[in-house]
């Protein structure tokens, strides 16, 4: 299951980074673009963050997460670049040893 969530955190930062270059970069130089690609990318990043969130609670007993942690690899999903932060400090950290 950390394989998963490994691999949930990489996609759910990439979606959230390609939805901010949607909003800021494509939004203005081409409208019609950014209301094509606003619904499906918003989908495919709600699913991975809601996926982070579910499996972050689900692994918090078995990596034996403590709360600030646990509160630490919450919030990283709400900042960009964050699950790729959390993916190489706690994750790699947490797997080896």
């Amino acid at each position: 299951m950390l394989k998963i969530f490994k691999v949930t955190a990489i996609l759910e930062g990439i979606s959230y980074l390609v939805l901010f270059a949607n909003m800021l970069l494509i939004k203005n130089n081409n409208p019609e673009l950014y209301h094509t690609l606003l619904r499906p990318l918003g989908m495919t990043h709600g699913v991975l963050f809601i996926g982070y969130i579910l499996l972050a609670f689900l692994l918090k007993k078995a990596m034996n997460w403590d709360l600030k942690t646990f509160a630490i690899i919450l919030v990283a999903s709400l900042i960009p670049f964050g699950t790729f932060y959390i993916e190489k400090k706690y994750l790699e950290t947490k797997a080896n040893a």
